[in-house]
């Protein structure tokens, strides 16, 4: 399994030399999983480790002023995918004041030249870091020939024309496009984790949900058909409802996934749960008996398309 470290400061982990990338990888978009890929064949090129840096939280979540922007993927869910990449470590770096305050100089030489022994740094389009993003290729560069690694930038990646991007992503998602965002992801968009209890309400109501808490905030809410993954075989349908759930007046973001014609107790598994269309957005109904007759037309409407896109599949 992938070593996974939190701090720039500490001792030589790889003193035979590593390739390192450096981003924010939120959601690992195809963009993401180029670099990643790239940085792993360059290390198994010359005999060292690959290694991938990010940030946790991400500086654009340290930097916000009021609500933090939306997050598309959960600091576990990277790793998961970073592993599945091939990476043999993962620098989740703790993104505080210090690491705020840190100069660019200061960071390629404590983690990329003491700690990684970096022989190539690699690096997405415009890609900047240290204090007011003052560090660059260029930087990367000149700094390199003098401490022995070379860097570079790999190109912006495309797909049909269309430059594929976290921020565009995240657009899509609020849009319900949930068919164009798995495009550039390179996969459909998915959300997972382990259930939790809740309030047990939905069981009250007569639809019991798996639940799932999101503890960032999340790129897209309201009522969609699912596909849960991890309880069966094949993808199991499902209508979910990811928000804060006001007509209960709730406020952490959770999401619960009501699977369809299933008995069982799903606490503490590892679900995934595939959004597939949006349904509605999330709303605050006068009282429960208005939330339940709403609850059994979305899921009859979540069935319906279900059905369709399990056909469209297996035409």
């Amino acid at each position: 399994m992938s070593r996974l470290f939190r701090n720039v400061e500490g001792g030589q982990l790889f003193p035979h030399g590593s390739v390192v990338c450096i981003g924010a990888f939120d959601g690992l978009h195809l963009g993401h999983r180029a670099l990643v890929r790239h940085a792993v064949s360059r290390a198994r090129a010359l005999g060292v480790a690959a290694v991938a840096v990010a940030f946790e939280p991400l500086p654009r979540e340290y930097f916000a002023q009021g609500e933090p922007p939306p997050r598309l993927t959960l600091a576990r869910d990277k790793v998961a995918m970073l592993r599945e990449l091939g990476v043999d470590a993962i620098g989740l770096l703790r993104f505080d004041a210090r690491m705020a305050a840190m100069q660019a100089e200061d960071f390629v030489e404590q983690l990329l030249v003491h700690r990684l022994s970096a022989r190539e740094v690699w690096i997405g389009p415009e890609f900047c870091f240290g204090n007011r993003r003052k560090g660059d290729l260029a930087l990367l560069q000149a700094m390199g020939r003098e401490r022995g690694f070379s860097a570079g930038e790999i190109e912006p990646v495309d797909l049909h024309g269309e430059r594929i991007s976290s921020t565009r992503i995240r657009q899509l998602l609020r849009a319900g496009d949930f068919r164009h965002a798995g495009d550039l992801l390179g996969r459909p968009y998915t959300i997972g984790g382990r259930v939790v209890r809740g309030r047990q309400l939905g069981r009250t109501l007569g639809f019991p949900t798996a639940n799932l808490r999101f503890p960032k905030t999340p790129a897209l809410s309201g009522i969609y058909a699912t596909w849960v993954h991890g309880v069966f075989d094949q993808p199991w349908p499902s209508v979910s409802s990811f928000g804060t759930r006001p007509t209960v007046d709730g406020v952490e973001p959770l999401l619960e996934a009501h699977l369809f014609d299933f008995q069982g107790d799903l606490y503490g598994r590892h679900i995934d749960v595939e959004f597939v269309a949006k349904l509605r957005d999330e709303e605050k109904f006068q009282d429960l008996a208005a939330l339940t007759d709403q609850m059994h037309r979305d899921a009859e409407q979540a069935r319906h398309i279900l059905s369709e896109h399990r056909l469209r599949a297996t035409a």
